[in-house]
């Protein structure tokens, strides 16, 4: 039996990995901190291992008498109070962690690595129409996605290690709690949108993702990245109509604001959050992410090495999602 270890496990995409591992017959191991929620892994079968990827010397020893064939390495922070952890956890937790899996590891196939379209930045922002391709140079423009790239370019810097890297878009679906803010404000009859020049979004539904995963780690190419979407483009619009259709289409104030406004309100939400000591979901982070117009990428590659076929567009996905929420008690 092929053994998996994934990290995140507990978190939003770790978790559907987890479950569709053991759909696959994989003797799987949760990788988990003790404060970690285990509420979507109740299976008996799966086994946890606590992992300290901020502390190398602690994590070989947690990993020692280990063999794993395949890695996934979904851990990570998508928000931080102070920009430097960003680097500490997605970063350094990232290359601690394939280190000691090199140093002890030697029958590992593949490691697959979860970064994110967030690495490229603006590419491609002057040219609106045009999907952001391998080829592009990657200009991050937030903490998050410099993070995600260095840990990418760390990676590839350790010798012999066999890794893929997977760059999703935007990732939604049943569990997911920042996208889910839109659908309590849709609910709560307002639509909120800022910025008034098109903007050309990009999504993936989050077993997408799982596909993507499991293809990667059955053949794809070490050392590639891969960029993941569900192959279509929608305007800002769309996911605040579809949401809308699933809530039975009540009324609705639609504030769309320019982007100054935005940029005031997020310059606060980080001046806050750091007297607080709240993370707060309006960062200069998110400033810069919802300020660009282009998300289009190319998944071309991935649809030709890896036999990637996206099986949710936005509307399937939306519906499945809402549900799920409505079904669970969150709406």
């Amino acid at each position: 039996m092929k053994k998996i270890l994934i990290t995140g496990a507990s978190g939003f995409i770790g978790s559907f990995i987890v479950e569709e591992a053991l759909k696959r017959g994989f003797e799987t191991w949760a990788a988990v901190r003790k404060s970690s929620s285990r509420k979507y892994l109740t299976d008996s079968r799966i086994h946890f291992i606590e992992l300290d990827l901020g502390n190398r010397d602690k994590l070989e020893q947690q990993l020692s008498g280990h063999q794993f064939d395949y890695v996934v390495h979904a851990a990570g922070v998508t928000k931080c109070l102070h920009s430097s952890d960003f680097f500490k956890v997605n970063t350094e937790g990232t290359v601690n962690l394939a280190t000691a899996l090199r140093r002890q590891n030697a029958g590992l196939r593949r490691f697959v690595y979860l970064s994110s379209l967030s690495v490229m930045g603006p590419a491609r922002e002057q040219e609106p129409h045009t999907e952001i391709t391998a080829d592009d140079e990657p200009r991050p423009d937030t903490a998050y996605g410099k993070s995600k790239l260095e840990s990418e370019q760390r990676l590839a810097g350790i010798k012999d290690f066999p890794f893929i890297v997977l760059r999703p878009t935007g990732v939604y679906g049943p569990r997911e709690k920042d996208y889910f803010m839109m659908a309590q404000s849709i609910k709560q009859h307002v639509d909120f949108a800022v910025g008034y020049r098109p903007q050309h979004i990009t999504f993936i539904y989050v077993m997408d993702v799982v596909q993507a995963v499991f293809l990667a780690l059955d053949h794809g190419t070490v050392g590639a990245k891969y960029f993941i979407s569900d192959g279509k483009v929608y305007s800002s619009r769309t996911f605040s109509d579809l949401i809308r259709k699933e809530l039975g289409n009540p009324w609705l104030l639609r504030i769309k604001a320019p982007l100054w406004v935005l940029r005031t309100v997020t310059s606060l939400g980080e001046w806050a959050g750091r007297i607080t000591g709240k993370i707060s979901a309006l960062n200069n982070d998110k400033y810069n992410i919802m300020k660009q117009r282009n998300w289009m990428c190319d998944i071309t590659p991935a649809e030709n090495e890896l036999g990637y076929k996206p099986k949710y567009d936005l509307q399937r996905g939306v519906e499945i999602t809402m549900k799920w929420y409505k079904d669970n008690g969150w709406i």
